[in-house]
């Protein structure tokens, strides 16, 4: 049996499946995300002790035996996040999020440094750990000076599940402190934000043992003792291992709370000023590339919130059937958006409303708005030199029918649905377990799903669609003058 788990941002999931990947049983528990000011978003890693303890809980509870058989365990975890541990492993402060936007002003001036960009082949953006640890020198000096370890969430996971301090490259080149060419952390990186290599965890690749299972943890959930952890992989990355997303141009989209356009790729091809994502990942040898917009179906999540109707509820009144686009447009901006602007203070914006307007009007728009950013995104990794044919498509709004044709469209771009199954990271994280445990060959584990079906652009509606894509562009360029 192997084990993944996953800590989201919203909550812990944990995914066990036997040695021929057929899930035997999985638990979720929820945790609660903090906003003390605008902008600033948090979390208590408590929260993810408390939360994995539980969803460990609820297995054992369900499946004693299979969880008493497990040889390896993977994790994957939400990006960016900065843990700030003592030299007594004492968090000192609650985790700074990725979707936090305190640091702009840091990440800016950090961004300023030719060696950033050099190095890490990425802008460093506001929500990257870097400029969050430049903020805390500057604003709160007393813990800054306390910090022994950086580390990231899932990594924070891992060092209260093993007592070791061990990151890997998926998730690592997420920080802005990565020589993600070298896969190695930099000194250079480092000492711009006044840290040192002894302060970050020590780096395997996502297939590596990285750890054990500390003898009181596996004793309280039915566990062997010894039980071999994995690096594991970012979010991201561990995806794209559950989808089997590891072959050169090999894609995946993900309409979930926020959006990303994910490509593996055989080498390291970096392109910061198109504000594409290049990371490590989570196999040896290999890198990917992501656009990456904030507000997908949480656009949607929004709309639902000020009509007080539910998005499913939204998604079905659009049914099956693409339009054309109507008179209403919509930038989904409601937290910044970074490929291929990197703005954090962009905000969104309808235009176009009149008296016809109704409830299914801005829903269309909404949908529409967020498949024209995934474009822009499209359109930026084809400027680092990636164009997939085709890509899988997985998140919660790929349950809309209607949407799944918008983003076809918008992308002149062929989406397959997995077949039935879990493909998310907790299985890909799981995967990166059973590698680690047993030295299985990566790509004997880590392949596609069946395809159950294939959403093809809508032809007739493709000129339509061109065109408010090109006026979508051009509000942006407008909202920006009047909003900075």
């Amino acid at each position: 049996m192997y084990l993944g788990i996953d800590l989201g941002t919203s909550g812990v999931k944990a995914f066990l499946m036997d040695e021929r990947q057929i899930r035997i049983g999985s638990a979720s528990v929820e945790i609660a995300v903090l906003t003390p000011k605008p902008g600033h978003v948090e979390q208590e890693p408590s929260q993810w002790e408390r939360a994995t303890d539980a969803a460990m809980l609820q297995l054992k509870a369900s499946y004693p035996d299979q969880l008493g058989a497990v040889l390896g365990i993977g994790l994957s975890g939400h990006m960016h996040g900065a843990v700030l541990v003592d030299a007594s492993d004492k968090v000192i402060r609650p985790c700074i999020l990725w979707n936090d936007t305190r640091s702009h002003l840091e990440a800016s001036e950090l961004d300023g440094k030719p060696v950033f960009r050099r190095l890490s082949g990425n802008i460093v953006f506001p929500g990257f750990t870097a400029p969050k640890l430049l903020w805390v020198q500057r604003n709160e000096p007393e813990n800054f000076a306390r910090v022994r370890w950086v580390l990231l969430p899932k990594d924070y996971l891992r060092l209260w599940l093993s007592g070791e301090h061990i990151s890997e490259m998926s998730d690592s080149a997420g920080t802005a402190w990565l020589d993600v060419g070298k896969r190695a952390w930099s000194s250079q990186l480092l000492a711009k934000t006044a840290l040192e290599v002894r302060n970050m965890p020590a780096l395997v690749e996502g297939t590596e043992p990285a750890g054990t299972l500390r003898a009181a943890l596996a004793s309280r959930w039915g566990m062997a003792s010894g039980v071999v952890i994995a690096g594991g992989a970012g979010d991201n990355a561990a995806t794209a291992i559950g989808m089997g997303t590891i072959g050169e141009s090999e894609a995946f989209v993900s309409l979930g709370t926020s959006g990303v356009i994910f490509a593996a790729n055989d080498g390291f091809r970096p392109l910061p000023q198109s504000a594409v994502h290049t990371f490590c990942h989570a196999l040896p040898g290999k890198w990917h590339q992501m656009g990456v917009i904030l507000a997908a179906a949480d656009s949607l999540n929004w709309l639902a919130t000020i009509t007080a109707t539910r998005p499913a509820a939204l998604a079905d009144e659009m049914g099956d059937t693409l339009q054309a686009p109507g008179a209403e447009v919509f930038l989904p901006y409601v937290s910044g958006e970074r490929t291929p602007h990197n703005d954090a203070l962009i905000r969104a914006a309808f235009t176009g409303i009149g008296k016809q307007s109704d409830r299914k009007a801005l829903t269309q728009a909404v949908m529409e708005g967020v498949a024209f950013a995934f474009a822009d995104a499209l359109s930026a990794l084809a400027k680092a030199g990636t164009r997939p044919s085709r890509a899988f498509i997985v998140g919660g709004g790929s349950h809309s029918r209607y949407w799944l044709k918008a983003v076809a469209t918008a992308l002149d771009l062929s989406l397959d649905l997995p077949g039935n199954g879990d493909f998310g990271a907790a299985l890909g994280a799981a995967r990166l377990g059973m590698i680690a445990a047993t030295g299985a060959e990566p790509l004997s584990v880590i392949t596609a799903p069946a395809i159950a079906e294939t959403i093809e652009p809508v032809a007739a509606l493709r000129p339509a669609y061109g065109e408010r894509l090109a006026k979508y562009r051009q509000h942006y360029q407008a909202i920006r003058s009047v909003q900075n």
